[in-house]
């Protein structure tokens, strides 16, 4: 082999260990290639926000419960708010019949009343004026019935014809009318005897709760002056959910419960039948049957209507306990093999602590119970983080 030959082959094996080295060198400098995604992996990322990760141990020291979803039906119990109110013939608002001043005020906040008393007198030119009119129709009764009387003896004597007489019969009967009408303003405007003022009387016996009128003040006719409410007849006002309100039936069994813990028995007096557009609930009348004076108009109480209409069956019930609300939604925490889940659901009926489910959860499927709202916080944590 000559030199030059010699010279070529060696170049010729340089560019070989130099091609070699080089591709070692990139086989070991490159990142290796990224594993592919399980897909369940990416279905959790997707649902990052329901997630709350918890490992036993947690679950045990933050006290958390876990049960299945049952089965069965929610008993007859409707849980309801309600309000006391003096019942509609019991409570009186009074009110100045005729403008005028204030001259007279007869009782104050809290005093008993009765049904007739006269509460304030209101100095009025209108009463006046209606007294005057019923004078004059009365004066005028007087005059007809004195020439209906002397028409009659003229006609007795053959001196005055027939027509006469019964004109006069007819003026007579003008007249009464008029009386009568005049009669009745005055005692609508319940004007005093002296014909200067009108007075303000309850129609209902009670206790005054509220007055707004002063000595000397001026009120035009129809301004409320005082408030008149019996105690002791009362009536509750609850709102049912629509979906119990077709089981609640009149005479139901009530029980009341008030915020010192007294608990008052009632009865079902009445229902509207219909879902209120503003409340979207449906109004039930409650009576009270005993132990109302425990009770007063304006308090709010607990109502328990044991309804008649029978139980409500559902596929799965839950504990109301386990039922958060996030954001608009509903939902339960699912138990999982890392922790749990935020599960959307739609409620039912709920009584007796137990809410129905209609949708969104299998029966026996295991959800946080007690202190599921800890769930909430750390997933509401763990989004604003």
């Amino acid at each position: 082999m000559t030199d030059r030959n010699r010279l070529h082959a060696g170049a010729a094996l340089g560019l070989v260990a130099a091609a070699a080295l080089g591709f070692g060198a990139a086989r070991v400098t490159q990142a290796p290639a990224a594993a592919p995604v399980p897909a369940a992996d990416k279905v959790a990322e997707g649902r990052a926000n329901t997630i709350v990760a918890m490992p036993p141990q947690a679950i045990t020291a933050s006290g958390i419960t876990i049960a299945p979803a049952a089965t069965g039906e929610l008993d007859t119990a409707v849980l309801a708010s309600a309000t006391v109110d003096a019942a509609p013939d019991a409570e009186a608002v009074l009110t100045a019949r005729a403008p005028g001043t204030v001259t007279r005020i007869l009782v104050r906040i809290g005093d008993p009343v009765r049904a007739g008393q006269t509460l304030a007198l209101i100095e009025s030119r209108d009463a006046s004026q209606i007294a005057a009119d019923r004078a004059a129709a009365a004066a005028r009764v007087t005059l007809a019935g004195r020439q209906l009387a002397r028409e009659r003896t003229l006609l007795g004597q053959g001196v005055s014809p027939r027509a006469d007489f019964e004109t006069a019969q007819a003026n007579l009967a003008v007249a009464q009318a008029d009386a009568r009408r005049a009669s009745a303003a005055a005692g609508a405007a319940r004007v005093t005897g002296d014909g200067r003022s009108v007075a303000v009387v309850s129609p209902v016996s009670g206790r005054m709760t509220s007055a707004s009128a002063a000595l000397g003040q001026f009120v035009a006719a129809e301004t409320e002056l005082f408030r008149v409410a019996d105690p002791r007849r009362l009536q509750i006002t609850a709102s049912v959910p629509p979906a119990d309100a077709p089981r609640v039936r009149t005479g139901d069994r009530v029980e009341l419960a008030t915020n010192d813990g007294q608990t008052i028995e009632g009865r079902v007096r009445s229902a509207t039948g219909v879902v209120d557009p503003q409340s979207r609930a449906a109004t039930v009348v409650v009576t009270p049957t005993a132990g109302s004076s425990a009770l007063l108009p304006g308090q709010l109480v607990q109502a328990r209507i044991f309804a008649s209409g029978g139980a409500m069956p559902h596929e799965v019930m839950v504990p109301q306990d386990s039922v958060q609300t996030i954001g608009s939604q509903s939902v339960v925490f699912v138990r999982t093999r890392t922790g749990f889940r935020a599960q959307a659901v739609k409620l039912g009926a709920r009584s007796n602590g137990m809410v129905g489910i209609t949708d969104g959860l299998a029966a026996g499927t295991p959800i946080a119970t007690v202190n599921a709202f800890l769930l909430k916080a750390e997933l509401e944590k763990e989004s604003a983080e």
